[in-house]
């Protein structure tokens, strides 16, 4: 059965992160699932509510009536004692709530038509799908059902089905998203996309592919690499082409490439009502009518499933470069950052850690690194080229008390480099075993990367927990890994204080409270003092139109306390 292969490859791969779980035995019975107790039970706080929708007859206007989520203007004492689901403003809780209902299970005969054997109801899968894999959120409720399309017809069929009876539909990719986008804290359907792999196009010298979201944009680069192309993000090993659509990620290359709005040509994307939209056609540019693609990435499977990504790529370098240099704070470091991008030198890579983070690879992996705040740049190009980048940066880091420069041209000697950052996140989790890491996410103008860094690194110092600083220095987004016990509620506390000072701090500096990440349930609460009120009552309208039965990743990306 499909299902059973991919939860051995999930279990592998994310073994060593996580203390093993004590699941509970297989049933096929479908009701609410209580993790934590591990009993299978409704919990006593649930009540019914009213169908929360009544929508005038009109192609402009809505009167929207919900009994189950408060108005605007209800206080948080209110939101509170409604059991609604956690995310709205002010929520510090990790716990996501959510109205469940049973899978009917006329739902479950048509699934199984639609899919044969590629539908598990298996408690240990469901309870897999549930929690996610690198994030501390977690949900009330797990999936009821998981299902593997193969196919854009089956996951129009399926979400058809689903929208007659009104479930939710979860869709899950590689399972790397950290702010609990793929909790499922209503049950429902969760849709695992992870079958549709397949690379359907080639087009060599228009120079893009179209590509099933399944497919991993490593095992993607794997492929490309003998006709000398590649796909420019690089977000966490294991995320899917369509899982970085949904969450419009980036990754260290974004400051030379851009972000995954910059690099998606086109998308297929099954409706709610099972209608499947092409967004664009392969051509480079478009004026030709609303930019639905745009729309859909970054959606995070509010307002439809992705079944189809047409992706923009690049020829693989000639030649690359890569230098680290040490610096005695982590301002200098910042400020040889912005003064590299504003140097004009295209860098294709700059990247800071703190010393840490340096630290904590060093204990992990018994290297002897210089602990102090490390600038990590690549330069590529030709030959030539890459050489005069890397000696003009090396005098820009001069000038900004750098020390210790160093660059490396031969393959293996730049992969040993690399893997100083691409180590960091396992290092903090071998630094601090059984501990949760809250990652923050702000991103800021890059002008103001220095004094935000440097006011975060202040309070992340004075704090008990082990807090270390990762940041992609050329586009102003950095990444705090704050380390703290789950078990410990002062610790947890503590983290959520530290996240907010950094969330708030960028936010006083015109930035975002997520650069790259999404927003998923962890996020929410800082939407309205980044975005305002009819922002997000806009986005509320465009999901109740192609979306009116909420069955889309419910209790996701827009908070709950948004009415119109």
């Amino acid at each position: 059965m499909a299902f059973s292969s991919r939860l051995a490859r999930s279990k592998t791969a994310f073994s060593f992160l996580r203390k093993s779980r004590q699941l509970h035995s297989s049933t096929p019975k479908l009701t609410v699932i209580s993790p934590e107790k591990g009993r299978r039970r409704l919990p006593s706080w649930w009540s019914s509510s009213l169908l929360p929708l009544a929508i005038a007859a009109s192609a402009s206007s809505y009167v929207y009536l919900n009994h189950s989520l408060p108005s605007i203007s209800e206080s948080s004492s209110a939101l509170d004692s409604r059991d609604v689901t956690i995310g709205g403003k002010g929520s510090t809780e990790p716990l996501v709530k959510g109205e469940y209902k049973e899978v009917p299970k006329e739902l479950i005969t048509q699934l199984k038509t639609i899919l044969e054997d590629n539908l598990t109801t298996d408690y240990d899968e469901r309870y897999f799908h549930g929690k996610p894999q690198n994030s501390f959120h977690k949900a009330l409720n797990i999936p009821d059902v998981v299902v593997f399309p193969r196919s854009e017809e089956e996951v129009s069929k399926i979400l058809k089905s689903c929208n007659e009876y009104k479930v939710p539909i979860v869709p899950y990719g590689g399972a790397t998203s950290i702010e609990g986008h793929t909790l499922a804290p209503k049950g429902g359907v969760c849709i695992d996309m992870s079958l549709m792999k397949r690379v359907k196009a080639l087009h060599v010298e228009d120079m893009d592919v179209v590509v099933e979201p399944g497919i991993g944009w490593l095992e993607l680069n794997e492929y490309l690499e003998e006709y000398g192309l590649f796909f420019p993000l690089d977000p966490g090993p294991g995320a899917s082409i369509g899982g970085m659509c949904a969450t419009r990620c980036s990754g260290s290359l974004a400051v030379r490439y851009g972000t995954m709005r910059d690099n998606v040509i086109s998308l297929k994307v099954v409706l709610p009502n099972g209608d499947v939209v092409m967004t664009a056609s392969r051509a480079r540019k478009s004026a030709a009518g609303y930019d639905l693609t745009r729309l859909m990435i970054g959606s995070e499977g509010t307002l439809g499933v992705i079944t189809e990504v047409t992706l923009r790529l690049q020829k693989i370098p000639q030649h690359s470069v890569v230098a680290v240099c040490n610096f005695p704070t982590v301002k200098d470091a910042a400020d040889v950052a912005i003064a590299t991008m504003m140097s004009g030198i295209q860098v294709s890579r700059v990247e800071l850690l703190d010393e840490v983070q340096i630290r904590a690879i060093n204990m992990a992996n018994g290297k002897n690194l210089n602990e102090a705040p490390t600038l990590m740049f690549e330069f590529i190009g030709t030959e030539a080229y890459t050489r005069e980048q890397t000696e003009i940066v090396q005098q820009i880091t001069s000038n900004h008390n750098g020390s210790d420069f160093m660059f490396a041209e031969e393959p293996e000697a730049k992969k040993e480099l690399w893997k100083i950052r691409k180590e960091a996140l396992w290092a903090c989790y071998a630094m601090a075993p059984g501990h949760e890491a809250m990652i923050t996410d702000v991103c800021v103008p890059l002008s103001h990367l220095a004094e935000l860094i440097s006011r975060s690194k202040k309070e992340l110092d004075a704090s008990s927990l082990l807090c270390t600083v990762i940041a992609h220095a050329g586009d102003g987004n950095f990444h705090t890994c704050i380390m703290f016990d789950p078990s410990n509620e002062e610790q947890r506390k503590e983290a959520e204080r530290l996240n907010h000072f950094m969330v708030h701090s960028a936010l006083s500096m015109d930035g975002t409270c997520t650069g790259e990440h999404g927003v998923g349930t962890g996020k929410m609460k800082y939407l309205e003092k980044e975005l305002g009120i009819e922002a997000l009552q806009t986005m509320k309208r465009i999901k109740k139109t192609l979306d009116p039965n909420d069955i889309m990743n419910p209790g996701k990306l827009i908070p709950p306390h948004v009415c119109f």
